[in-house]
């Protein structure tokens, strides 16, 4: 079996907080990159964000092209990708915007003692899948690939972001850079603390970068899988110029 193709996505700020400490939501990026998201959001299968997302910004998870929803639908696809999230306490709305907004399947995950309790709280808004006593990032992928899924968008947070590099579950990562500072200890990090695999020793691979207005994006290729495919659109550029 394989495992869905794993893009991570997120935006932070020069000294690398994912937003303030307050609970209005601060814009990273700008238009033409939310754009741009947007548009990795509608080639996914599946968005996943953790559970403290969902409670902290309340996301629709949904595609805002009409156009790229109409695209969608056309290809026998639903408007937008499932929505994923994962919650080791299962503190969970229904009213949420994550479950009650889109007319699209929506899977929670959590440990059996987690799941039994979100089973009667969402009163059947998402389905509820119990896993293993960690309920692994590695038993989310495994889950979500007998399911049909072959790409997965990782739009945070923090506690995420962090589980998939650790544990080399991620196939590329794609991070944008924001042009200020936040300044404040208690607001949300791009990842936490811990034992990352990609050290000084041990570099990720810098795989494009792109200027898209005042923001830069800077894509890692985090796998062998991300790797080929790069270099195999760099072969097809080239091909022109050889002819």
């Amino acid at each position: 079996m394989i495992r869905p193709y794993v893009t991570l996505s997120c935006a932070m700020s020069l000294d690398g907080y994912l937003d303030t400490a307050s609970p209005h939501k601060l814009a990273m990026s700008n238009s033409d990159d939310f754009d741009r998201v947007d548009q990795l959001r509608a080639e996914s299968d599946a968005i996943m964000v953790g559970a403290s997302t969902v409670r902290r910004d309340n996301p629709r998870l949904l595609i805002r092209s009409a156009a790229r929803r109409r695209e969608r639908e056309q290809a026998g696809l639903t408007s937008s990708p499932i929505k994923v999230t994962v919650t080791a306490t299962g503190d969970l709305s229904a009213d949420a915007a994550f479950f009650a907004e889109g007319d699209v399947e929506k899977i929670v995950y959590g440990t059996q003692e987690v799941a039994r309790t979100l089973e009667d709280a969402l009163g059947g808004v998402a389905s509820v899948v119990a896993l293993g006593p960690d309920a692994s990032m590695a038993d989310v992928l495994d889950d979500l690939a007998e399911r049909g899924v072959e790409r997965l968008m990782v739009e945070g947070g923090g506690r995420v972001l962090t589980q998939f590099l650790v544990d080399e579950l991620a196939d590329e990562l794609q991070l944008v850079i924001a042009p200020f500072f936040v300044g404040e200890p208690g607001a949300p990090r791009f990842v936490e603390p811990a034992r990352f695999p990609w050290t000084s020793a041990r570099r990720a691979v810098l795989a494009d970068t792109q200027k898209i207005g005042d923001v830069v994006l800077l894509r890692y290729a985090l796998s062998e899988r991300c790797r080929s495919a790069a270099r195999a659109r760099r072969a097809a550029a080239e091909l022109p110029a050889r002819r």
